[in-house]
């Protein structure tokens, strides 16, 4: 299924304390929409959540009367954690991800010896996708393309023209995603860049993380033909072999997230909240000397 080639309106919102950007996807004011990677602002000092982020979100959604179908992440992220329960609270809308999650949560629940009732189906969210399965936003029409590498579970999002690469991309002088944490794989990675790659050259793809050098500003719109001509770690002609040396050597200097441990956690439940215990506040695990 190759999607009708619309241009639809990208609204990006930055998120400095994460480096994380949230889309929202429409056909303009009036119309459907998508919202891609919703923020929760987190103060991991004081464990404490809030909704800033998000209702920036919410406040430009309402302000061009748009009705949210759909809350789609790229997959579980160890940097931020998901506002898509607020966000779902809110503006409606079905919250999805990669049907591949279920292998993440099989991996983590045994990390975070999580409760034995945690179910390891997806059913915390919405809707699962498959792979190349076909969906609509509005008038607007989506696909799915399975990217992993960067974890298990990773999908890109196309809707006509504009692709959200998730982790897999980032800008051209960033690179690519880290391979490291639990079923992830520098090979596949490659696979999955080459895959993005060869999309049509103008096809726009917009990056889940922005970390610029210090002498430009924050961006996170690029397109294939600029990846391909420039993406330090996967521009035409690198090889696979060669890319998985990069990979594996640069990875092993990396240090963890910041927000790795109350991020996937959460992140696994559809960004619900770990459940209450006996006096009524909820707990996020930190397991000892395992990652």
């Amino acid at each position: 299924m190759k999607p009708a080639a619309i241009s639809p309106q990208v609204q990006g919102f930055f998120d400095p304390a994460t480096w994380t950007v949230t889309y929202v996807v429409h056909n303009g004011p009036g119309s459907a929409c998508a919202i891609v990677d919703p923020v929760l602002d987190y103060d991991p000092k004081a464990g404490r959540t809030s909704h800033g982020s998000a209702d920036k979100v919410v406040a430009f959604v309402r302000a061009n009367d748009l009705k949210v179908e759909w809350i789609l992440e790229t997959h579980a992220h160890a940097d931020h954690l998901s506002a898509a329960p607020y966000v779902k609270s809110q503006l409606g809308g079905r919250i999805a991800i990669g049907s591949h999650i279920t292998d993440v949560q099989k991996v983590f629940k045994g990390i975070f010896n999580l409760e034995p009732d945690f179910r390891l189906d997806g059913s915390q969210f919405d809707h699962l996708f498959q792979d190349n399965e076909v969906f609509q936003v509005g008038d607007l029409s989506g696909e799915i393309l399975y990217v992993p590498g960067h974890t298990p579970a990773c999908v890109a999002y196309r809707i006509g023209d504009a692709v959200f690469v998730g982790d897999t991309l980032f800008m051209p002088d960033v690179g690519t995603a880290r391979c490291d944490f639990p079923g992830g794989d520098a090979k596949t990675l490659y696979a999955s860049t080459r895959r993005l790659l060869s999309l049509p050259p103008e096809t726009r793809l917009f990056m889940c993380h922005d970390y610029p050098p210090v002498d430009r500003e924050v961006a996170f719109e690029t397109t294939v033909a600029e990846q391909r001509a420039h993406n330090i770690h996967v521009h035409d002609g690198v090889s696979e072999e060669a890319f998985v040396a990069m990979r594996t050597r640069r990875d092993a200097t990396l240090e963890m997230p910041v927000l790795i441990l109350p991020s996937v956690q959460i992140n696994i439940r559809a960004g619900q909240l770990p459940p209450a215990e006996e006096n009524g506040i909820a707990y996020a695990k930190i397991p000892l000397n395992v990652l």
